[in-house]
C-alpha cells in the first residue's frame, strides 16, 4: 500500500491489549471537480469568511466553533474542550462486540479506513488481532471518536490489513415506511422465470473492470474545449424513457440483447453452455410465440417457477 498520510492516532482496545495504530483513508475520490466562475467574464468566485459584528473578512486562525443555542446565544466551544471530554473513545477505538458479518446492514456503512500498526512493538498484538478475525470468521464492533463526534465502525481483515468501516448509529437509518410500490399487482411466473434468465445470462462482473463513464466524459469535454475543437454529442437514447408498456415483451428483448452482448465479448464455450438451457425454460414463450400461432388463453401450458439453488 503507497504511504498516505493518517489523519488520526490512538490505540484499538481489546479487553486489556492496546494496539497503537495509525488510521488511513482506505478510498479515494477521482470525481472531477469544478470551479464556480462569472459567466460574465469567466472570473473566479470566491467564498470569504465575514464576521457579521465586524464586517471584514477574518482569517482561518481567529476562525473558532460555536453552538447555536435555541435562543440564538452561540456558545463557544474550543479544541480543549472537547480534547477534555470524559470519553474513553477520544484516542482509543474500543471494541464492544465480535458480531458475523450478516449482522451489520450495509445501509449503516460509512466512510472506510486502513488501520495500521504503529510501531514494531504494536506489530505483535495487532497480528494478533488479525489472525483472530479471520479464524472466528466475525467482524468487530468498536467505538470511537474522530472529527468532533463519536462513531460507530466496523473492523474486518482485508488481506493483511485490518480495515475499519465507519457506521451510522441505527438511530441514524431511516425506515423505508411510504417507500415500497402502494399498487398491488400480481407477478405471473413466466415473468419470474425470464427475470431469472436476465439476471443470469448477464452473470456476474470483475468490479475492477467498471469504471467512470461520466467521469471520462467530462475529461473529454474538457479537453475538447481546451482545444477549441467541438464539444461531444450524446447519441439518441434507446428506448421509451424508461416506461415499460409490455413487461414479458421488456423481460425477453433484455434477454436476447444480453446473449448478443455475451456473444460479441467473445464469452467463451463454457458460459455459451450455461445459457442453453434457459433459451429452453425462460425463453420459450419468446420462441415459440415466433414460430407458432398463439394459443387460446385457456389452453396456455403454465411454465412453473425455476429451481432456486440455496443461497
Amino acid at each position: 500500500m503507497p504511504r498516505v498520510r493518517s489523519i488520526w492516532n490512538g490505540a484499538i482496545s481489546f479487553g486489556l491489549v492496546s494496539i497503537p495504530i495509525k488510521v488511513v483513508n482506505a478510498t479515494e475520490s477521482h470525481s472531477v471537480s469544478f470551479r464556480q466562475i462569472h459567466t460574465e467574464d469567466g472570473g473566479r468566485i470566491r467564498y470569504r469568511k465575514v464576521c457579521e459584528l465586524e464586517d471584514h473578512e477574518v482569517p482561518s486562525s481567529e476562525i473558532g466553533k460555536g453552538y447555536e443555542d435555541a435562543d440564538g446565544t452561540i456558545i463557544p466551544i474550543t479544541d480543549d474542550d472537547l480534547a477534555a471530554l470524559p470519553l474513553p473513545t477520544a484516542r482509543t477505538i474500543e471494541i464492544v462486540a465480535f458480531v458475523p458479518a450478516d449482522r451489520i446492514d450495509p445501509l449503516q456503512m460509512d466512510t472506510a479506513y486502513y488501520l495500521e500498526a504503529n510501531g514494531v512493538p504494536a506489530a505483535k498484538p495487532y497480528t494478533l488481532l488479525r489472525e483472530a478475525l479471520k479464524r472466528s470468521q466475525k467482524v468487530a464492533v468498536a467505538k470511537f471518536a474522530l472529527r468532533g463526534r463519536e462513531r460507530l465502525g466496523m473492523l474486518r481483515v482485508v488481506d493483511d490489513v485490518i480495515a475499519m468501516h465507519g457506521l451510522l448509529w441505527p438511530d441514524e437509518i431511516r425506515t423505508p415506511e411510504g417507500v415500497a410500490p402502494d399498487a398491488r399487482v400480481t407477478v405471473r411466473d413466466k415473468e419470474l422465470d425470464l427475470a431469472d434468465a436476465l439476471m443470469d445470462t448477464l452473470g456476474e462482473v470483475d468490479l475492477g473492470e467498471l469504471h467512470d463513464d461520466y467521469r471520462e466524459a467530462v475529461e473529454e469535454l474538457v479537453a475538447a474545449k481546451a482545444s477549441g475543437e467541438a464539444a461531444p454529442v450524446a447519441a439518441d437514447a434507446d428506448g421509451d424513457g424508461g416506461k415499460v408498456i409490455d413487461l414479458m415483451a421488456a423481460l425477453e428483448s433484455s434477454v436476447r440483447r444480453a446473449r448478443g452482448a455475451r456473444r460479441e465479448g467473445g464469452a467463451d464455450g463454457e458460459a455459451g453452455a450455461e445459457v442453453k438451457p434457459l433459451r429452453k425454460k425462460a425463453a420459450a414463450a419468446a420462441g415459440s410465440a415466433a414460430k407458432k400461432p398463439a394459443k387460446k388463453a385457456g389452453a396456455a401450458k403454465k411454465v412453473s417457477p425455476r429451481k432456486r439453488s440455496p443461497a
